[in-house]
């Protein structure tokens, strides 16, 4: 049996709680592979996203969720931040960055600068097919906007190991394996790190957990995989 999770830090406070069943709980394990067309599906059906309110000293940042087909099934690109970085230490998270004025026409062009400076992802192999609804991490340092992008075949990386120290892809339906996923509950102080907010935020806040081999995803990582895979499941076919 394959063992799960990784070392990342994870500051889970003592009143932690489990939290509610996935969307997919109901869904048939042989159903929970999806191809590169039903993502498309299912960015494609996407409304239109909601931009929040933000604290006035939070920066604008992007990420890049970025999928590619292999065997017929969808992949997504993930990476871990190196134990040196200031801040997010050895954490899984998509590439991405802060807006660079002057640099980024907008927050698309800072997924897609960021993605190729962090792991040599060309932009001009990218199709971004939607933008997600921006999220506040909870210290309000950044709002967080994904998009999504399609590859049409598996990317050959070059990652920049400054920034991150490895780069590997999941398929979908590994994160939708009964054993990967779990939501927690946390009443957590605002000051307390990089757990990003949702439409639920509030002392009774939902944090989303990947158990991959090796490695765990949460935060806003986790947070944006978990509200993709279940508009994915629903609408993606």
């Amino acid at each position: 049996m394959t063992d799960r999770g990784g070392s990342q830090r994870i500051p889970r406070p003592a009143s932690a709680r489990a939290g509610r069943a996935p969307a997919w709980a109901h869904v048939d394990p042989a159903d929970r592979r999806f191809s590169l067309a039903d993502v498309r599906t299912a960015a494609l059906r996407f409304a239109a996203p909601r931009r929040i309110e933000a604290p006035s000293t939070a920066r604008p940042a992007a990420v890049l969720v970025a999928f590619f087909d292999e065997e017929d099934e969808a992949r997504v690109i993930l990476t871990k931040r190196p134990e040196s970085m200031p801040s997010h230490q050895g954490e899984i998270a998509f590439p991405g960055g802060k807006f660079e004025p002057g640099v980024d026409r907008n927050l698309e062009d800072t997924a897609l600068r960021e993605a190729h400076e962090e792991i040599g992802l060309d932009p001009a192999h990218v199709e971004v097919v939607a933008e997600l609804t921006s999220m506040t991490t909870v210290a309000g340092r950044f709002v967080l906007t994904p998009f999504v992008g399609l590859l049409d075949r598996r990317p050959v990386l070059t990652p920049d190991f400054t920034e991150v120290v490895s780069v590997f892809d999941v398929s979908v339906s590994e994160l939708l394996d009964d054993a990967a996923y779990r939501e927690e509950r946390w009443d957590l102080p605002v000051a307390l790190g990089p757990v990003a907010l949702g439409p639920e935020a509030g002392l009774d806040r939902p944090i989303n957990f990947f158990e991959l081999p090796g490695e765990t995803v949460w935060g806003a990582t986790a947070r944006i995989l978990a509200d993709f895979l279940e508009h994915l499941v629903t609408t993606g076919r």
